[in-house]
């Protein structure tokens, strides 16, 4: 069987922070006790390119790099739209993107 999904990336930096805490944190503890997601990905980048066209990339010399992180997953689309409103204020603009996809095998 195949549903309707969406696909949500939220792109951030290791060195975002919240109010409190690390940002990918606050996202993560947002997504887990307010929306009940089938799983959640964070993928760490090994290089990436800021908004000033500076690239921060990872290397043996240097282990201070800002490093960009996705946070992705799928949901349901008006879940999604409920997550993207949650999480559109904590994130930088334009840093949130998503996409429609076809979830297969699902019961």
């Amino acid at each position: 069987m195949e549903e309707e999904y969406i696909m949500v990336r939220v792109n951030l930096r290791e060195s975002d922070h919240g109010k409190r805490r690390n940002l990918m944190d606050e996202v993560l503890n947002a997504l887990r006790d307010q929306f009940r997601l089938d799983g959640v990905s964070v993928l760490r980048g090994i290089a990436g390119m800021n908004g000033d066209r500076i690239v921060h990339a990872s290397d043996m010399m240097h282990f201070d790099v800002d490093l960009p992180l996705i946070v992705e997953f799928c949901c349901a689309p008006d879940t999604a739209a409920a997550v993207i409103s949650l999480l559109a204020p904590m994130v930088p603009p334009g840093h949130i993107i998503s996409w429609p996809v076809a979830r297969h095998g699902s019961a």
